[in-house]
């Protein structure tokens, strides 16, 4: 086996130990990749049956890179029935085989973000429940952390502590609108994401012997990212691995950063208490980035107390400190980060796609975005609505969607009327409502209008009659024609293509080369290798296409510059990576400070960006920053005074700034010793005096009151801001707003569950 002689001491440790559990904790950058590739392609050479190895992925794009070394290894013959893949793909593939033990038909749709959250909207419509309050965001939302957690609608209600926060949130019908929703789902022969694997833990706890069957059939299990499993995912592969404990994953908990979808850092904690005689094999070089930066990196860790102890180092050059950028306004911030590309892409010939501009929250692109433009630097946003989610693309997906699954509600409600083919909106509600009180799916009524009570004119009818037979038409060609064949004539007779290229504006003209471009790809899809020779029908391309995430969708474009935020950029590599608005209630974000756990969560993160670059990094803030409609102060973020100060090259300006906005209340019970560091060097040699204090505790602490005691004309003092009056409140809490004017700093709207305002002189 030549090919282990590419790999370091310990990764060919953790590549060879294939009997029993084993933990690879993989630092940045260590060659985590390459250890899983190859550990398969050990496995294999062992002639260990591929079926028999089951390797889980967060993204489909990891899954087939993986797949494509492994067969440069050791062959497409030796690797070809190796189940790889996400989680959701390769349980969504284990339901569709036992689907009818759970009720569901084995062709159910696969519901995306967009459908759950229509159907949420109509539900909450339907109970004509306030929507500002039950946000289909927020109520989605809700829903798939239950599912993560393996709550289903029925146990929902009974947990109080859940309904009790329902209440404060004033959405004491949560549980119900749960209940509703997992109906229709059903009702629709649909699943969404969390389904997948709420579903496949149900399928195991409930049938004994189908969880018999895959835990014997997989007798080899690897995972990828195991720090960013949830409570669902970790139950399974607790079950699937309950005998022969062949299980290896690959994780960095130091790169946690998924909490707020479930994941469970806790999960690669405890994973020697799960199993007690697992092997550890630490993955320490990294391979990608200076040694100044992974230092860097390590020393801003360290301050994390959840962690498995490890010393990442690199064997490259020490490389150039990491630039502190200071700004006065976020604007000058834009023009400074941008400007800085533009002077190194022109000094070093370095290309644009060698550049990332990383930040916390997605609102902070568009002050980069215009300073782009403005310059004619090429960019892109990382992360922008996919190929597959335009409209246009939904629309078609939809057309296929029904034909594959007549029960799927969502795609009749989108597709029923385009092209436009005369069926209002009068008598889709019509539609809707009859479907609901029969508890049939909408395509029941619409093939047989009269046997269901239908109450619709003539016209009409004719037009519903003549939808249902083309569809049907449809349906009855899945097994004659292939994904390709069978595509291309739903975009043709629906009328599709031809309401596209009718277009003359360039909008339509784009739309139609975008269905153009999704008839490639499903030409591309049959004819792939692992395909050949086998019938592969509409129903297998649309649950590849639905299950694609969000890295999966993006495709490289020419020179661009790449703007994205933190957690977009996990997986992701650049010689030069600029880290903005590195400020105090940014990052770390406002809601993070005052639990240790959230604020771990954000340093994990803010060690995710400094890990992405190879050469350079750049971290930038701004004095003043343009949010809630107005201008607000800003400090440093904690976590710039958290890195070992000796690989940091500071402005002289910053320095002052540094020190002097520590000295506020934010700072204040978090753990956090006063200190001062010795100077560190520029990059040029000189010195620069520093001093990092946070600051001292006055006599009298300032203590902020209730935020719900906050009322139009108090006088009030912010910590920051001073004494002011508050002129105006909107909003209910926690949501609500207050207008303050502020003696010094003018007129401020703040958040009132953030701002802590104490009250001075209450209204008389």
């Amino acid at each position: 086996m030549d090919f282990l002689s590419d790999l370091n001491k310990v990764q060919r440790e953790a590549v060879q130990h294939i009997k029993g559990p084993s933990l690879i904790i993989a630092g940045a950058g260590s060659g985590k990749t390459r250890v899983l590739t190859y550990r398969m392609a050990y496995l294999l050479s062992q002639n260990i049956p591929s079926h028999t190895i089951l390797a889980l992925t967060f993204t489909n794009k990891a899954a087939r890179e993986m797949k494509e070394r492994i067969t440069r290894l050791v062959g497409e013959k030796a690797s070809r029935y190796v189940w790889m893949g996400t989680f959701h793909s390769i349980f969504a593939r284990i339901l569709r085989n036992e689907a009818h033990l759970l009720k569901y038909p084995s062709s159910y749709t696969i519901y995306d973000t967009t459908d759950s959250k229509n159907l949420i909207k109509t539900i909450v419509k339907e109970m004509r429940l306030d929507e500002k309050v039950y946000k289909p965001s927020e109520v989605y939302s809700r829903i798939s952390a239950a599912k993560n957690s393996l709550i289903t609608p029925d146990v929902y209600s009974s947990i109080s502590e859940l309904t009790q926060y329902d209440k404060y949130k004033r959405r004491d019908r949560m549980g119900e609108i749960f209940k509703i929703y997992a109906r229709r789902c059903h009702k629709a022969g649909a699943m969404d994401f969390d389904d997948l694997l709420l579903n496949t833990n149900i399928l195991f706890r409930d049938f004994p012997d189908v969880l018999n069957k895959y835990r014997q059939q997989f007798r080899y299990i690897l995972v990828d990212e195991y720090q960013d499993t949830n409570l669902a995912q970790y139950m399974i592969l607790k079950k699937l691995s309950e005998d022969h404990k062949n299980i290896s994953v690959v994780g960095d908990d130091a790169q946690s950063i998924y909490a707020f979808r479930g994941a469970c850092i806790e999960n690669i904690l405890n994973f020697r208490k799960d199993y007690p005689e697992a092997r550890v094999f630490k993955l320490e070089q990294n391979y990608r980035s200076t040694r100044n930066i992974v230092n860097a990196a390590n020393s801003l860790i360290r301050h994390n107390s959840k962690q498995i102890s490890k010393e990442v180092f690199s064997k490259k050059d020490a490389g150039e400190k990491i630039k502190i950028m200071e700004a006065e306004t976020d604007r000058e911030e834009g023009f400074l980060v941008v400007n800085e590309i533009f002077d190194e892409h022109l000094r070093f010939q370095m290309k644009y796609n060698d550049f990332a501009v990383l930040y916390r929250t997605n609102a902070q692109s568009r002050v980069f975005e215009e300073t782009f433009r403005k310059r004619n630097i090429p960019y892109r946003v990382y992360g922008s609505i996919s190929f597959y989610q335009r409209k246009e693309i939904k629309d078609v997906l939809a057309y296929f969607r029904l034909v594959v699954n007549l029960r799927d509600d969502e795609a009749l409600k989108r597709i029923i009327n385009y092209p436009a083919r005369g069926i209002g909106k009068t008598t889709l509600e019509k539609l809707e409502s009859l479907a609901n009180d029969t508890g049939k799916p909408m395509w029941e009524i619409v093939s047989h209008p009269e046997e269901n009570g239908l109450k619709i004119h003539t016209g009409t009818r004719k037009k519903l009659e003549e939808f249902s037979a083309m569809i049907r038409e449809f349906a009855d060609q899945q097994n004659q024609k292939d994904a390709y064949e069978l595509a291309f004539e739903i975009t043709r007779k629906s009328g599709i293509l031809k309401n596209l290229h009718n277009g003359t504006a360039p909008e339509e003209v784009s739309k139609y080369e975008n269905v153009r471009e999704l008839l490639n790809g499903i030409s591309e899809f049959i004819a792939a290798p692992e395909q050949e020779g086998r019938f592969v029908g509409l129903d297998e391309y649309l649950q590849n296409v639905t299950l694609l995430t969000d890295q999966d969708t993006e495709t490289e474009e020419l020179d661009t510059v790449k703007i994205m935020t933190v957690h977009a950029a996990k997986g992701l590599e650049f010689r030069h990576v600029f880290i903005a608005g590195m400020e105090e209630n940014l990052f770390p974000s406002q809601p993070s400070v005052n639990s240790q756990r959230e604020l771990e969560e954000e340093r994990r993160l803010f060690y995710v960006a400094l890990t992405r670059a190879k050469e350079r990094v750049t971290i930038s803030y701004a004095k003043t920053r343009f949010r809630w409609g107005g201008i607000t102060f800003s400090h440093p973020s904690r976590f710039i005074r958290e890195i070992n100060p000796q690989y940091l090259d500071y402005p002289v300006s910053g320095s002052a700034f540094l020190s002097v906005n520590t000295e506020n209340e934010e700072y204040r019970d978090t753990g956090y010793e006063k200190r001062s560091f010795s100077p560190p060097r520029s990059r040029q040699g000189g010195e620069k005096t520093h001093i990092i204090s946070t600051g001292k505790k006055t006599d009298i602490p300032f203590v902020p009151d209730d935020p719900e005691e906050i009322q139009a004309g108090m006088e009030v003092e912010h910590a920051r801001f001073g004494k002011g009056k508050v002129l105006q409140i909107e909003g209910v809490f926690p949501d609500t707003k207050a207008t303050v004017f502020f003696k010094e700093f003018g007129q401020k709207q703040l958040l009132l569950k953030f701002a802590k305002l104490k009250i001075v002189k209450p209204v008389v």
